[in-house]
């Protein structure tokens, strides 16, 4: 291992490489040259293992950046977001990077910060390229360990930082006047793991809220997320030990009882075929009354479709004139397309809002299991109205219940949602690996060779990567790592789909 670093540090100078091919020796100072070099050509990159609470290697990795360590303007010039090289001039524009956020008892957010360019002096007026906002720098300080050191001005290179800042992120840039430098040197991985949270105490649930929101500034690989959609709170991490180190937090420090489980998947729902249906609102009571009557068809819709002309349901047949079209980009993805072919004025033209907004509020709670429904094109073809007795809610009500009766007429079936999956593996774990993505359902798409490792490309239900960080680092002894996006919705397949109905219509019945 001894030679292995020799041979490192001498590839970086021609002089030291030399004398290596001669003696296969290198003195200290000369090892340290060559480090030093590779430093700053980014060929090496030196790592440590310490323990702070017990100080083991803590002076090696002190002496080390005190005897090694390139100075900042030995070290290639830094370039902000478009591309200009910023070089490390304690003379020029001041200019400085929030790196990191730690919240401390009494005091709270301390932000910790590093000068790219100039010399910031107490009491500075800087601009947030990020936000917009202007900041006084009050205090500065450097820190050693939980010390913190009042200053009066910190050059380009120094690492510091400050407390009680308006609206500063990590990642944010402030600058000063007649400068414009933005960086943007943190690229946080894509979380991996994700767990639904709730407080064991429901009353604790604010309190757990602005716990983990405070807890996210500290480390933004932890996101927070309030599902509307799954009625659910949802922490996504790195893995399973990511989480259970927030979980531990809570609990331990924050004294918040909290318990996981398993986060709903958002399914979406839509329709395989043409069907029709009418309904009637009728409500008489006392005063006035309520009536409003709709016909409809729905059917599938896909972008490019021609516009429809005529329908056979039996020996019916229904001609379209069309009079009206919107298409609605839906929220949650895919289109819902609406017609208004009524013809001879047995709806006024001045309904068919309602009966759009009884459609797409039937359409935020889709017939099998409750999701989303989408891709849905529906033509109103006919119906009748009250000249006293019809008014918006009336047909809100008649266009809802139509469509219902529609669409669990048009063969509806449950999407759900496919992620493409890249996973770096070693060569001798491949078959594993990809025997393990097969029970999931993964679909193999591609195989390459990257940095020494297996690159496996799949397609994979979302449903069953809700622990497979955990599997993969079993599988592997900890040496995989994976990333995944996002891709698209899949028909699920009919035994999947028969128990998710059943497991909805199940929990419908105990709410009752």
């Amino acid at each position: 291992m001894h030679r292995t670093l020799v041979e490192a540090a001498a590839e970086n100078d021609e002089g030291l490489m030399e004398k290596f091919f001669e003696t296969e020796q290198l003195t200290e100072d000369e090892m340290r040259e060559g480090i030093r070099k590779g430093m700053v050509t980014r060929s090496i990159f030196p790592v440590f293992c310490v323990c702070a609470t017990k100080n083991m290697g803590v002076g090696r990795l002190m002496e080390f950046l005190g005897n090694v360590v390139p100075f900042v303007d030995e070290m290639p010039a830094v370039h902000n977001t478009r591309g200009v090289e910023v070089p490390t001039d304690a003379a020029g524009p001041t200019s400085i990077y929030f790196f990191k956020t730690g919240v401390e008892p009494h005091i709270g957010e301390v932000q910790y910060f590093k000068v790219m360019s100039g010399t910031l002096h107490e009491g500075d007026d800087l601009l947030n390229a990020d936000r917009g906002s202007r900041e006084r720098m009050a205090q500065i300080f450097v820190c050693a360990g939980a010390n913190r050191e009042k200053v009066e001005q910190l050059e380009a290179g120094d690492i510091g930082c400050t407390v009680k800042l308006k609206d500063v992120r990590t990642g944010n840039t402030l600058n000063g006047k007649d400068c414009e430098n933005r960086f943007n040197f943190i690229k946080y991985p894509n979380p991996k793991y994700t767990r639904a949270i709730k407080a064991v105490n429901e009353a604790d649930t604010e309190k757990m809220m602005a716990a983990l929101n405070r807890m996210r500034q500290e480390d933004p690989t932890w996101e927070v997320e309030q599902s509307k959609e799954l009625r659910q709170i949802l922490v996504h991490g790195q893995g399973e030990f990511h989480l259970r180190t927030l979980k531990w937090r809570l609990e331990n420090l924050d004294k918040i009882a909290v318990e996981f489980y398993e986060q709903r998947i958002p399914y979406r729902e839509t329709i395989t075929k043409a069907a029709r249906a009418d309904y009637r609102h009728k409500k008489q009571s006392g005063g006035a009354g309520q009536f409003g009557e709709v016909h409809l068809i729905v059917e599938p819709y896909s972008d490019g479709m021609p516009d429809p002309t005529v329908y056979k349901f039996g020996n019916q047949e229904i001609r379209i004139a069309m009079k009206g079209k919107e298409e609605i980009p839906l929220e949650w993805g895919g289109k819902l397309v609406f017609i208004n072919s009524v013809v001879g004025g047995a709806i006024d033209t001045r309904f068919m809002p309602a009966i759009l907004k009884g459609i797409m509020s039937r359409m935020e709670q889709g017939p099998l299991t409750g999701s989303y429904a989408r891709d849905v094109r529906v033509i109103v073809y006919d119906g009748k109205m009250h000249p006293v007795d019809s008014n918006e809610v009336s047909f809100m009500l008649a266009g809802r219940n139509a469509f219902s009766q529609a669409f669990k007429e048009a063969g509806p079936k449950i999407l759900e949602p496919i992620y493409d999956v890249e996973v770096f593996v070693p060569a001798e774990k491949m078959g594993d690996v990809m025997s393990d993505l097969q029970g999931r359902r993964g679909m193999i798409v591609g195989m390459s060779s990257e940095n020494g490792y297996e690159k496996l490309q799949a397609k994979v239900p979302l449903k069953e990567m809700s622990s497979y960080s955990t599997t993969l680092s079993s599988l592997t002894g900890g040496r995989a790592s994976f990333i995944m996006k996002f891709a698209s919705y899949e028909l699920v397949p009919g035994d999947i789909q028969n128990k998710l109905v059943e497991a909805f219509e199940k929990e419908q019945e105990e709410d009752k």
